[in-house]
């Protein structure tokens, strides 16, 4: 019994140590992300709005019947380019002949009794001088004759008339520019309703004009804003001003349908005298030059014009903010690199990047990808990464 008592305490030592080692916890190591994060780009941002319009030609014009009659002859391609003066119908000319040899006829008719006139003026004005016939006698001679001037030139008109309508049978291109489909076929009576008067319009497409409507409210801000930005500019001549203004200030570009932009910028033209009543808007015109004959009448265009600019502005990618029910936020990192989220307001969009308006400051982190895997409070390595403005 007495050999054992050393077993038993060697035992008893070996299991304190085993329970004191159990007892000790290992902290494990602290884990902290690296995460890239970004500062706002500052710099004058544009306020651009978008408005819908349509194109139309530098001219469109129609192209009428003037005279009533048989289409004989149609002498162009369907959407292809006319030269200025070129022959685009015939109308059958052939009862306005008619009236040119009757009105020649007249006149002819006209001369003739001008001579008879004139001799008898001629014969009674020496006798009525000498006495041998009566005054009424040379008063109603002198009467004829002036009568017949008045009807040779009344005659003279109707077959200029006759000629001008002779004329209108053969219509021509007015301007060199695009022609479009026909609205009448050979064979058809046209120039008079409801048969074809206007049978086709040519447009001159060089320049393509915009046409668009803008609200009132958005006029205002407009205005106020180029008023603003010139009298900023001091008192510097008023035209190389005003050139200032359009060159800076007023980019007008013009998106097309398929949502590319157009590779010309846009100069304004005039805006309407009065803003529409029924509408409670103001029509504007801009024009943009169209060397490839890229734009036609009738397109779909979206206008992007720049209404104000905001100095020293703050844009950040629109991937960083993050909204909830209607609030905008994003992630900051402070001085300790611990995650804080910051309410923000947001206005225009440029391309991929927000305008911030408020609850950001310049030079503030926040976080650029990875918004998921950060929390407020978080600690993280923060990456800094530069960002350009078209990102």
């Amino acid at each position: 019994m007495r050999k054992t008592k050393p077993i038993n305490k060697f035992l008893f030592l070996l299991g304190l140590i085993f329970l004191a080692a159990c007892g000790e916890e290992k902290t494990p190591p602290k884990l902290i992300m690296d995460i890239p994060v970004v500062a706002p780009i500052q710099k004058e941002v544009p306020i651009m709005n978008d408005f819908v319009g349509q194109t139309f030609g530098y001219f469109d014009i129609s192209i009428r019947a003037r005279v009533e009659g048989f289409l004989v002859g149609m002498h162009f391609q369907e959407g292809s380019f006319v030269k200025k003066g070129a022959l685009l119908y015939s109308i059958d000319p052939e009862p306005f002949r008619a009236k040119v040899a009757e009105a020649e006829g007249v006149v002819a008719e006209s001369k003739t009794n001008l001579a008879l006139a004139k001799s008898d003026l001629d014969r009674v004005r020496p006798l009525a001088a000498i006495n041998a016939v009566a005054q009424s006698d040379l008063d109603a001679a002198e009467a004829k004759y002036e009568a017949a001037q008045a009807r040779l030139a009344a005659d003279q008109a109707a077959l200029r008339y006759a000629n001008i309508e002779l004329g209108y049978c053969s219509i021509r291109s007015p301007i060199d520019g695009l022609i479009g489909k026909t609205e009448a076929k050979i064979g058809d009576f046209v120039g008079r309703n409801p048969n074809p008067v206007v049978l086709n319009a040519v447009s001159r497409i060089d320049t393509i004009q915009v046409r668009f409507s803008i609200s009132e409210s958005k006029y205002l801000q407009l205005a106020r804003s180029i008023a603003a930005y010139e009298e900023s500019k001091g008192n510097e001549d008023h035209d190389a001003r005003n050139q200032e203004t359009t060159n800076e200030r007023s980019q007008i570009i013009l998106i097309l349908a398929d949502g590319t932009q157009y590779d010309q910028l846009g100069k304004f033209d005039f805006s309407d005298r009065q803003v529409d009543p029924s509408t409670g808007t103001l029509l504007l015109q801009v024009s943009f030059p169209n060397p490839r004959s890229l734009l036609i009448p009738g397109q779909f265009a979206r206008i992007r014009v720049a209404v104000d600019n905001v100095k020293d502005g703050l844009l950040i990618p629109q991937r960083c903010v993050r909204e909830l029910q209607g609030q905008y936020q994003v992630f900051s990192v402070n001085e300790s690199n611990i995650v804080e989220t910051k309410n923000i307001k947001v206005a225009n969009r440029m391309d991929s990047l927000w305008l911030v308006t408020e609850g950001l400051e310049a030079g503030t982190k926040i976080v650029y990808s990875g918004i998921q895997k950060v929390s407020p409070g978080m600690e993280i390595n923060p990456q800094e990464i530069s960002l350009n403005a078209s990102e």
